[in-house]
C-alpha cells in the first residue's frame, strides 16, 4: 500500500473489510439513484418524493433482527444524510445494529469519446474530499460501479473500455483507502444479451484480470478491499443452464483471477430472481477451496418482495420479507440454504435492460 498509510489505518481497512462478510453476512444495496427507486415506487403507486424515499429505506433498516444477516448496507448519498421526523440519521438503526454503512461514490455514467458507443463512470474529482467527508460522518466503507455490458459476439466491452474502467477502479481504491474507508471494487459484466455462459466466463475473467492488475499498480491493499461483481451466467436472453453449472464456472473464473488475499466476494444479482441468486450462492458456497468469503450484495433480489409486501404502507409485512430474504442468503452465503415456501414475488425475474442507479 502506498507509503502514506499507516500500519494502523491499514489494521482498521482489514477489519472493516472481513467484518462485512463474517459468519455468513452481507450486503443489502439500497443505494439506487432517485429515478431507479421512482420507478419502482411507481411501480406500486407511491408517489418518487424525498420523504416517501426515506420512509421506504427507513422501514427496511429499522427492521428488528437485521444485524444477524447482514454486516453492511450500502447507502444512496441522499439517504445518508437524511434526517427522521425526531432529528435522527436514517441510518442510525443501522449503526446501532452494528451494521457498517457505506456510500455510493460514483456520479454515474457517461459516455466514453472514442470508444463504440460503451460508457465510463464519472466522479473522481473532488472524491478524496467527499471520502473524507463520508468518514467522519460514521461511513466505514464506499462503492463504485463500472459496469461493462457484452454485444456484437464479444467485441465488447473492448480493450478500451475494460482498461478505463480497471484503472478508474484503482484510482478510487486507492483514495478511498487513503481515507479510512474499505473500497467496495464492482467491475459489472452485465445480464444483457443472448450470449452463452462460456462467453461470459472469458469476458469475465479478462474483466477481472484488468482490474486487479490495475488494484496492483495504484498500491491498494488487498486485504482492506471487497470484490463486488456478477456471477458467470448466461445473458437474460441467452441459452440457459443451472446453478450448479453457474456455481462452477463462477467459481473457476475467479479462482483464475482473484487475490486470495481478499476477504470476500460479495456479488450483485443483476437482475436474477431472488431464488435464483440465492440458489446461485448456495451451490458456489458448496464447492469446497475457496479462499475468500462468497457472500450477497443485492438490491433488486431482496427489495423486490419487500417493495411488492410494503405497498407504501404495510410496514409489518414487507419488513417480515425483508429478512425473510436477508436469512436465506444468509444461509446460501454458507452453503446451507435448503430450498423455501418462495411466493411469486420471491420467483419474479428482476432484470431490467440497460439498468442503471
Amino acid at each position: 500500500m502506498a507509503a502514506f498509510s499507516t500500519v494502523e489505518k491499514q489494521k482498521e481497512l482489514i477489519e472493516i473489510a472481513n467484518s462485512i462478510v463474517k459468519d455468513g453476512k452481507g450486503i443489502l444495496a439500497s443505494d439506487e439513484g432517485i429515478p431507479v427507486i421512482g420507478a419502482r415506487l411507481k411501480g406500486i403507486n407511491v408517489e418518487n418524493t424525498p420523504e416517501s424515499r426515506q420512509k421506504f429505506r427507513h422501514m427496511m433498516y429499522r427492521a428488528e433482527g437485521i444485524g444477524k444477516y447482514l454486516g453492511g448496507v450500502i447507502l444512496e448519498k441522499e439517504t445518508f444524510a437524511q434526517k427522521d421526523s425526531e432529528g435522527n440519521r436514517v441510518c442510525k438503526p443501522l449503526l446501532d445494529a452494528g451494521i457498517k454503512v457505506g456510500v455510493k461514490a460514483d456520479l454515474g455514467w457517461m459516455l466514453m469519446p472514442g470508444s463504440m458507443g460503451e460508457m465510463t463512470t464519472q466522479g473522481l474529482d473532488n472524491l478524496h474530499e467527499r471520502c473524507a467527508a463520508w468518514k467522519k460522518e460514521g461511513a466505514s466503507f464506499v462503492k463504485w460501479r463500472c459496469p461493462l455490458k457484452i454485444q456484437n459476439g464479444g467485441l465488447t466491452p473492448s480493450d478500451l473500455a475494460i482498461g478505463q474502467a480497471a484503472e478508474i477502479s484503482g484510482r478510487y481504491a486507492a483514495i478511498s483507502q487513503a481515507e479510512g474507508l474499505v473500497p467496495i471494487v464492482e467491475p459489472d459484466v452485465m445480464l444483457d444479451g443472448d450470449h452463452d455462459i462460456e462467453l461470459c466466463k472469458k469476458i469475465t475473467e479478462k474483466v477481472l484480470m484488468t482490474t486487479f492488475a490495475a488494484l496492483q499498480r495504484h498500491n491498494v491493499l488487498v486485504e482492506g478491499i471487497l470484490l463486488k461483481t456478477n456471477m458467470v451466467t448466461p445473458g437474460a436472453k441467452g441459452p440457459k443452464v443451472d446453478a450448479k453449472t453457474i456455481a462452477a464456472k463462477s467459481v473457476e473464473a475467479y479462482r483464475r483471477t482473484v487475490p486470495a488475499a481478499m476477504p470476500g466476494i460479495v456479488f450483485l444479482s443483476g437482475g436474477q430472481s431472488p431464488t435464483d441468486a440465492t440458489e446461485n450462492l448456495n451451490e458456489m458456497n458448496k464447492i469446497e477451496g475457496n479462499p475468500w468469503k462468497l457472500s450477497f450484495s443485492y438490491s433488486r433480489a431482496i427489495q423486490g418482495p419487500v417493495l411488492e409486501a410494503w405497498q407504501g404502507k404495510n410496514e409489518e409485512p414487507a419488513q417480515k420479507a425483508l429478512i425473510k430474504r436477508c436469512m436465506l442468503n444468509s444461509l446460501a452465503a454458507q452453503g446451507k440454504y435448503a430450498g423455501e415456501d418462495s411466493t411469486a414475488a420471491d420467483e419474479k425475474s428482476q432484470f431490467v435492460e440497460n439498468y442503471t442507479y
